[in-house]
């Protein structure tokens, strides 16, 4: 008698084994959920060129801006996934978005088969020349004798910045008046010109600013020091225990892409990530560069999903 389910099952890994074996047959579609010129969109066409060398097929980059990255990251979540249209995701539609906005279109947790990470941005605390700050001590002292009152810029409510103000104010006991830009073009301009006196932002955003002395820099947000920045301490170094905020990348397909495709692609973009000329001109941006497994990528995510939703909570933030 047949076995409808076995023959079922046979079918199904044949047809999976077949994807694998003539994977990739086609160019790949990368999806940028951003506008050209950001550190996500340069990020992309830094591993692009040796992601299709090391796959020996085109992968172009295509970039699909709106709604905060929510319409790129929804595109790839809604595609068919079969390897071929891919998403460059950044923590702001995987697990910052997902925090601020209603009824998004996609689940950040279900609707993707992360593939590996590619790097971390480090966030940096950065004080106006004209602010009298040399250290995170002082800004303290000034947030203790002048509650409210120091002003923080970021660039937007509702972005990995602001949470890291809300994080940092918390962990130090202390409150700070948070100023949003739409953008870090404009919070840095402020805080060049005096205006505000200290500002967390993305390094790859600010380093220029830091390299030529005209931004003070005075701790960076990950567990361990920026590449590009050797002698800053963290915060974490300075008292504030398991303070962690940075910018997470990284390459995913859509949920349900064969697990020999995923493969695939992480040993691809392994190989990419190995190449010491990608990842110095990734330390040039002032990013950490490095390649995952597919589990620790989407740990990552989870990790980062949980820790905003736990602070939003718990400090009662609101959106509009």
């Amino acid at each position: 008698m047949i076995n409808i389910s076995a023959l079922l099952v046979l079918g199904l890994w044949c047809a999976s084994a077949f994807a694998a074996d003539s994977y990739p047959s086609r160019p790949i579609r990368v999806i940028v959920p951003y506008a050209p010129g950001g550190n996500v969109d340069i990020s992309a066409r830094i591993i692009a060129p040796p992601l299709g060398e090391a796959l020996v097929q085109t992968v172009v980059v295509d970039n699909r801006p709106g709604a905060g990255g929510n319409l790129g990251a929804s595109m790839v979540a809604k595609a068919t996934p079969d390897g071929y249209t891919l998403l460059v995701g950044s923590s702001g539609p995987l697990s910052v978005n997902p925090v601020i906005f209603k009824n998004l279109p996609y689940d950040s947790l279900k609707d993707f088969a992360p593939i590996s990470t590619v790097q971390a941005v480090p966030l940096v605390l950065l004080a106006s020349p004209k602010s009298g700050f040399n250290t995170v001590a002082d800004v303290i002292a000034a947030a203790k004798s002048r509650p409210g009152k120091v002003t923080m810029a970021s660039a937007g409510a509702g972005t990995t910045n602001h949470f890291a103000i809300e994080l940092f104010a918390q962990m130090a006991g202390v409150r700070v008046l948070h100023v949003p830009y739409k953008g870090s073009g404009p919070a840095l301009s402020e805080l060049l010109g005096g205006q505000v006196e200290t500002m967390v932002d993305q390094l790859a955003a600010s380093i220029g600013y830091v390299k030529d002395g005209r931004l003070k820099v005075l701790a960076v947000t990950t567990p361990q020091r920026a590449t590009a920045l050797p002698n800053v301490p963290t915060l974490d170094e300075l008292g504030y225990k398991g303070y962690q905020a940075s910018t997470l990348l990284g390459l995913l397909a859509p949920a349900g892409t064969p697990k020999p495709v995923v493969t695939t692609l992480n040993t691809a973009l392994r190989k990419v990530m190995d190449n010491s000329a990608v990842a110095e001109r990734f330390r040039g941006l002032g990013a950490n560069p490095g390649a995952s497994s597919p589990e620790e990528f989407s740990a990552r995510i989870r990790d980062e999903l949980a820790q905003w939703r736990a602070l939003v909570k718990k400090l009662d933030l609101k959106f509009e």
